[in-house]
């Protein structure tokens, strides 16, 4: 998938988020942060021109990995949005499979950090 089709499902995830969360779906609300979140570091990664390999990784995990040792620890991206990435994919786990409550302020949190993710990535690689 290009880099443009994956900040489009990007953007799209941030919307649902955001539009969940004011339905009071909190659950819903962070799955939709996390992958709004997840598909604009793909984006990022196949704009940064990481091989395919990287981009195509079989686990949410391997690309986080990937998006932090090819972006992160590079400078190209922020600290902060590298952990904001970690911190929505744990709220996501919580709210899909735990069955622990996740707070309102928590998924608000996890929504606000999706759209400022998404954006900068996409002002920075697009």
């Amino acid at each position: 998938m290009k880099s443009k089709e994956l900040f489009t499902k990007a953007k799209t995830a941030a919307t649902s988020a955001r539009i969940l969360l004011n339905a009071g779906d909190v659950d819903g609300a962070c799955n939709r942060a996390y992958y709004a979140m997840f598909d604009a570091a793909r984006a990022a990664l196949v704009a940064s021109g990481a091989d395919d390999s990287i981009v195509n990784t079989k686990t949410h995990s391997g690309l986080i990995s990937k998006f932090s040792l090819e972006l992160v620890k590079s400078g190209r991206v922020s600290v902060e949005l590298g952990k904001s990435l970690n911190k929505v994919e744990d709220l996501r786990l919580m709210a899909d499979y735990k069955g622990d409550a996740v707070l309102e302020e928590d998924a608000t949190w996890a929504v606000n950090q999706a759209e400022i993710f998404v954006n900068a990535l996409f002002t920075t690689f697009s």
